[in-house]
């Protein structure tokens, strides 16, 4: 068992300048929101720097010192913004209390390994702080969309009603538009009648294929392998250009199969790579030992084969799903008015008429992703307990 590293006050040198480094990023968007970003980064900086020394050296009690703090920033929050900005002072000051404890004491070195330098000590933290702010900066957006779906306006950004968090500047108007709109309904109409055909399609193909190449007899197949996953590869408006010319020569475009194939056709790599990563923990010996016992290449498959892949054909179709519901820039090639799906109609609505029903629908779609990724990420820890890489 690894003892701990003793806690361990740190110099004021050490930790004021990292929680005025945290105080310049806060600062830098609160300033921003107030017209000069490089104001709030200065002030932020050298206020949360005088907080840090404040807390740490002249208030005697931590909890004192970090209720204080978050009482004074919840005050100045509601004084700068009303209640949205009592909420995000009183954040800040029970975030920038618990930092400036955290570095003070040396707490920061209780769950790391005590034989650690402190560069390494630093990349370790450094490397959690990059990636929450990639994931920050990528679910913004999708966070951003959510209250608006419910703005009683017909406008894309925050009313001053919203702001205050009055009731009257909240309404279920989009939603209502969204199930009672014909146009609508009959795009939801469209993509189920759409989405699942085009999976069954890519899970049936994508699956024989990943299966075929995963036989270290089958010539080319590196080239074969590339080929398969070329449309997740290729721009999108290249793929759909090119499905437009084909198809109106063979006569599908235009048509509900032809929809359906070239939707199929974006979504076979995603089973292809799922079904080919479940292979690689597959134990080809049961295979052998079921044809040693009589049964045919089909019942091996089904019997055999099949139960201990199904988590990796299963994620393969809901990411084929996804790509099929999602897909706006193939249908708009190759379908028709007839085949108007939900994607499609976002598009009409954001490029002719300004429908605020937009936000409602991406909001219920954001929320079906959310639904779909956490059946991915079961199955997925179910496939590996089955090839024993993770407890039970």
């Amino acid at each position: 068992m690894v003892a701990l590293t003793p806690i361990s006050r740190k110099p004021v040198s050490f930790y004021v300048p990292v929680v005025a480094a945290f105080g310049a990023f806060a600062g830098l968007f609160v300033g921003t929101a107030q017209g000069s970003g490089m104001i709030g980064l200065l002030v932020g900086a050298a206020l949360m720097a005088a907080v840090a020394f404040v807390l740490t050296q002249l208030i005697p009690s931590e909890r004192t010192g970090r209720w204080g703090l978050v009482a004074i920033m919840t005050v100045l929050g509601g004084l700068m913004g009303g209640v949205p900005g009592v909420i995000l002072g009183a954040a800040f000051g029970w975030f920038f209390g618990w930092l400036s404890f955290w570095l003070f004491e040396g707490r920061y070195r209780e769950r790391v390994a005590p034989y650690l330098t402190p560069g390494q000590v630093l990349w370790h933290f450094s490397f959690r702080v990059i990636c929450g702010a990639i994931l920050t900066f990528l679910i913004t957006p999708i966070l951003v969309v959510m209250p608006l779906s419910f703005n009683a306006q017909d406008f894309f950004t925050f009313t001053p009603e919203m702001l205050r968090f009055d009731p009257a500047g909240y309404s279920l108007k989009h939603y209502r538009d969204f199930f009672t709109n014909q146009d609508w309904q009959n795009a939801v109409r469209n993509s189920v009648k759409i989405a699942p055909v085009a999976t069954l399609l890519s899970v049936g193909f994508g699956t024989l294929a990943a299966i075929g190449l995963s036989q270290p007899h089958v010539p080319f197949r590196r080239a074969i392998m590339a080929i398969l996953i070329s449309p997740m590869i290729v721009p999108l408006i290249i793929s759909a250009a090119g499905m437009y010319f084909f198809y109106s020569r063979i006569g599908l475009q235009g048509t509900y199969i032809g929809v359906v194939l070239a939707h199929a056709a974006l979504g076979i790599p995603f089973v292809i790579i799922t079904v080919t990563a479940t292979l690689v923990g597959f134990d080809n010996s049961l295979t052998r030992a079921a044809a040693n016992m009589g049964a045919n290449p089909v019942t091996t498959f089904f019997r055999i084969q099949m139960p201990l892949i199904l988590p990796g054909v299963i994620s393969g179709g809901l990411f084929a799903f996804i790509t099929s519901f999602d897909e706006v820039v193939v249908v708009l090639f190759v379908g028709s008015a007839g085949q108007k799906t939900l994607p499609w109609q976002m598009f009409t609505g954001l490029r002719e008429q300004i429908s605020p029903t937009i936000l409602a629908v991406a909001t219920i779609l954001v929320g079906i992703s959310i639904c779909l990724l956490t059946v991915v990420e079961l199955l997925r820890r179910r496939s590996e307990r089955l090839r024993g890489m993770s407890p039970g």
